[in-house]
């Protein structure tokens, strides 16, 4: 009988694709959402229709959590009493929530020698690539040591470039730093933004949505090189997303593949309705 792999673990904002992780025994901690006074666990019992309606109540109030420590401990607990020699969990970016950061104290407390807590400086697919890689790693029969390693290469090398229709959810979630600096204007433009070392930081301003789409896609193109790994996310925003997606196609034919998927309610409350993303991993 071989041994057990090394269990990876990652949190409800990489959107996997569909399966992904079932088919890859990887073991999802969903954050929450709270519409109003209802309670919901991001990817697992609140739709994006639900979370688009919620939004667009003025008299309801939505806010993001992480998952508790104790959620994260529950979860670790049961992997290494099921057999796993070791855990490797990685994360949205640690300044993007204090998911990171649960997990971290989870794991000091049930086993600090057998658990492997990663940031990822990414979300969406730029944190769900490097869980794959992770996972594909683990199943190969790779160690801890080499599994979180993967996970970090993986993440180190993601792009994460997206447009929003305003700043003003970011802004009051408290999402951004030096994106403030586009306030003034964001009636009257698409900020097109990316991640800096784990921030939501400004990257272009643009005059229309139509622009937004070709820049998003020139600047993704340009990031991919050859046998790139693509991700498409979008909320409320599915035909803007499949042109962008069969623009990235078109233009990166031999890419490793594109996923196309809307975001979950913990992303799209910050980013709010009309956002669209691309995921860009070149390879290594």
């Amino acid at each position: 009988m071989s041994p057990s792999p090394v269990a990876v673990v990652t949190d409800s904002t990489a959107h996997l694709p569909p399966g992904a992780a079932e088919g890859r025994n990887v073991h999802v901690v969903p954050l929450e959402v709270r519409l109003g006074e209802r309670t919901a666990r991001d990817g697992v019992d609140v739709s994006a229709a639900e979370l688009i309606a919620a939004l667009a109540d003025r008299d309801l109030t939505v806010q993001t959590s992480r998952p508790t420590p104790a959620a994260f401990a529950e979860r670790f607990t049961a992997l290494l009493d099921d057999g796993a020699p070791a855990v490797v969990a990685v994360h949205l970016s640690r300044r993007l929530s204090g998911t990171w950061d649960a997990a971290r104290l989870a794991a000091q407390d049930v086993a600090p020698d057998r658990i492997r807590v990663v940031d990822s400086g990414a979300i969406a697919m730029g944190l769900g690539f490097a869980v794959l890689a992770a996972a594909e790693a683990a199943g190969s029969g790779s160690g801890p040591d080499e599994v979180e390693a993967v996970a970090a290469a993986v993440a180190a090398r993601a792009r994460v470039l997206f447009a929003v229709q305003d700043l003003e959810r970011l802004r009051r979630g408290g999402r951004i730093g030096a994106a403030s600096a586009l306030l003034g204007t964001a009636l009257s433009v698409k900020p097109i933004l990316h991640l800096r070392d784990g921030r939501i930081t400004p990257l272009e301003k643009v005059r229309t949505t139509a622009r937004a789409t070709e820049r998003l896609v020139a600047l993704a193109v340009a990031e991919a090189g050859p046998s790139a790994r693509l991700a498409v996310h979008h909320l409320g925003a599915a035909a803007r997303a499949e042109d962008v997606a069969d623009r990235l196609r078109e233009q990166l034919p031999d890419a490793a593949g594109l996923h196309v998927c809307e975001v979950g309610a913990v992303i799209g409350a910050h980013a709010g309705p009309g956002l669209v993303g691309v995921v860009v991993v070149p390879a290594g």
